[in-house]
């Protein structure tokens, strides 16, 4: 599309933003606050209305960035200039050849590559599947993509989208993890090329104006203060480390709530040496947790709220200007609040036939399921266990009218790989000391473990554990000293060949795809350092030292996982 096209485009929130947000009490963020065992899906206390309203604003917030002051925005113009720069022989031929080698980009489209964004669906779709078009049209550009009006003018960016959208065999789905989040690799590719732009020398590149050069200029001020680690493979984020090591690169009176900035040497940390990757968590788990992460140790503060702070720590922006724009935009934070919370998972049979599950299986997993794994990931109440099922569809026997989690969340150590846990005590001193951190009341804890998530959605969240060790439920009902070590990766696009219904999963060996074999995401290792595939074992799958279920028992409960 020309650049015409792409100004004439309005990138806000819609019409939507123009309601006003109606007065609620602010619900309680405190530390070990009890909540409701069936979550709390409505924090805000919004009328029906007034929440789907918000959450609608919210998926927007989601898909185009909110933070007009963030520190890490081009200007939309003359990044478009830049990334696709015409025929002509000039100086943005050669900066862009510069670009070709040093992060392998020739358009715009690549640099969507780059960020691993998704596509827009075909419609804006309906329910879980609803991903609202900007004034109602589909978009050219790529899911995450985002046009701000930064305080020079109008600025590209990208947004949470980018590692919390997902495609799901075909369908788009906001919340679920993307399964190839690239944004912590941009961001360090970003820093490292704006080292060799300088502020003239884009500006005569891109014949940018006044305000174009300033915007960059600022870019690049703020790059100084990223920092951060390189995943170990495709599918995993770096946000811990990408946050401790920006933070580290901040001046120790940084801390303070004038935030200077000043730079220094950056100060040595845990994560520098050591790998803590994880997945992104889906955003549909949220209303049912205390405490936040996949550690739990996010134990105070509305996460929302945290979220925001900590990708922009990432980002190298000044404190004091993130402070007083979150100040003057409450209702950006509350439309994002509602909007997670309020988030709902894709279903099994949105996708696959009734005949799948046989209700005699579904209804033993669940007898297994309760016997060994709702002590720690909650009970489900399904239809098949109302008091008259007579007229009940399948669906309608099948599906979960019920959720009952825990009121407190619990940390526990199962024995997975600990150095995700561990890296949380490079952040948690220093994210507690920060001024905007105390006075909006979020804390930190270091855990000694992980939270055992509720499983709702289980089904289309494989791989499985924190760092996605395990790639399907068949192998996390497996002891871990007969799981797969090594094994190919790929999206999930087919139904029948990029996914395994019987083990819930990725297909392995000869049933993986011969063309993951050969893509650019590479393949899964176990027994790389921060990806072991240990843990879930002894008192859960194992008794004594031995398996506790046979075939037949897996096979009927991965069937009620399927109908989480």
């Amino acid at each position: 599309m020309k650049r015409k096209k792409f100004l004439v485009l309005s990138f806000g929130v819609s019409t939507l933003a123009l309601i006003s947000f109606a007065v609620a009490a602010e619900p309680s963020w405190e530390e070990n606050e009890q909540i409701s065992s069936q979550g709390r899906e409505n924090p805000l206390s919004l009328s029906s209305q007034e929440l789907q309203l918000s959450a609608v604003r919210g998926r927007a917030h989601a898909l185009n960035y909110p933070v007009s002051i963030t520190g890490e925005a081009l200007p939309l113009e003359a990044a478009l200039r830049f990334f696709e720069p015409g025929q002509s022989k000039n100086l943005i031929d050669l900066l862009q050849g510069f670009f070709k080698r040093a992060i392998r980009i020739e358009t715009f489209s690549d640099v969507e590559n780059l960020v691993g964004l998704i596509d827009y669906p075909e419609e804006e779709g309906r329910g879980v599947y609803h991903v609202p078009f900007p004034e109602g049209k589909k978009p050219w550009y790529r899911m995450g993509t985002s046009m701000i009006d930064a305080p020079e003018g109008r600025a590209l960016t990208f947004s949470c989208a980018s590692c919390h959208a997902g495609d799901l065999f075909g369908k788009k789905v906001i919340g679920l993890t993307n399964r190839f989040p690239r944004a912590n690799e941009f961001f360090l590719s970003g820093r490292a090329a704006t080292r060799f732009v300088g502020a003239e020398m884009f500006r005569a590149a891109t014949q940018s104006s006044p305000n174009e050069t300033a915007m960059y200029r600022r870019l690049r001020e703020n790059a100084q203060f990223i920092d951060g680690r390189m995943p170990l493979v495709r599918g995993l984020d770096t946000s811990l480390a990408h946050v401790a090591l920006s933070l580290a690169r901040r001046a120790p009176d940084s801390i303070a709530s004038k935030d200077p900035r000043s730079q220094r040497n950056p100060r040595d940390t845990w994560l520098r040496h050591q790998p803590a990757d994880s997945k992104p968590a889906v955003w549909w788990n949220v209303k049912y947790k205390n405490k936040w992460l996949l550690d739990g140790s996010v134990v105070a503060g509305n996460p929302i709220f945290t979220n925001i702070l900590w990708n922009e720590i990432g980002r190298g922006t000044e404190l004091t200007e993130l402070s007083h724009w979150l100040v003057n935009n409450n209702a950006v934070v509350r439309d994002l609040t509602a909007m997670v919370f309020s988030a709902q998972a894709p279903e099994f049979l949105d996708f696959f036939p009734e005949q799948h599950f046989s209700l005699e299986k579904v209804t033993k997993g669940q007898q297994l399921f309760s016997e060994n794994c709702a002590f720690c990931h909650g009970n489900y109440i399904k239809g098949f266990q109302r008091a008259d099922t007579s007229g009940m569809s399948k669906r309608e026997l099948l599906k979960t009218v019920r959720v009952e989690y825990h009121t407190n969340t619990p940390v526990v150590n199962v024995g997975t790989d600990s150095l995700r846990a561990e890296g949380m005590i490079s952040l948690a001193e220093p994210l507690n000391r920060l001024d905007i951190s105390k006075r909006n009341g979020i804390l930190v804890k270091v855990q000694r473990g992980y939270v055992p998530p509720p499983l709702v959605g289980i089904w289309a969240r494989w791989p499985y554990l924190h760092n996605n060790s395990v790639p399907n439920l068949c192998a996390l009902l497996t002891p871990a000293a007969q799981r797969p070590v090594r094994w190919d990766v790929g999206e999930a696009r087919s139904k029948s060949s990029d996914f395994d219904a019987a083990c819930n999963g990725y297909p392995l060996g000869e049933k993986a795809p011969k063309s993951w074999k050969d893509n650019r995401w590479g393949h899964f290792d176990s027994r790389r350092e921060g990806l072991s595939n240990q843990g879930h074992d002894e008192g859960i799958i194992m008794q004594n030292g031995r398996e506790k279920f046979t075939s037949e028992e897996k096979s009927a409960l991965i069937q009620f996982l399927q109908t989480l």
